[in-house]
């Protein structure tokens, strides 16, 4: 949310700080801001992903794998099986990927990649 107000701010930070050094260093501390607040948000995502996956109820724990295997069966279906099973039938089923599913594969693969990069950095950063 804040990184959507810097530049903003930093136009505001033209017109109150004259004294380059000073705004300079008002606009690292700006973007320290946002990046903590970044941070953060990360965190409570993996907080979440990470209470989903110790459900006790199996479809809490599974509907994000279940989703993502879905993708890729879409994908692995198009790209390697279409090809080979339309050389010999002419209704080899080829399956429709909808523009926003690749938005989707993209935030859930990103999800998991920067989730799990985010906790090994904050447990790096705590000592564990």
């Amino acid at each position: 949310m804040l990184g959507l107000l810097i530049p903003a701010v930093s136009a505001l930070l033209d017109k109150l700080i004259p004294d380059p050094k000073a705004k300079a260093e008002a606009q690292i501390k700006l973007v320290e801001l946002s990046q903590a607040g970044q941070l953060k948000e990360l965190e409570a995502a993996m907080t979440v992903i990470t209470a989903e996956a110790k459900s006790d109820h199996w479809i809490v724990a599974a509907w994000r794998p279940i989703t993502m295997l879905t993708f890729v069966f879409i994908i692995a279906n198009n790209f390697i099986l279409y090809p080979y099973l339309s050389l010999f039938f002419e209704a080899a089923p080829k399956l429709d990927i909808p523009a926003d599913m690749w938005d989707l594969l993209k935030i859930g693969l990103g999800g998991y990649i920067v989730g799990r990069s985010v906790e090994k950095s904050v447990q790096h950063h705590k000592g564990k």
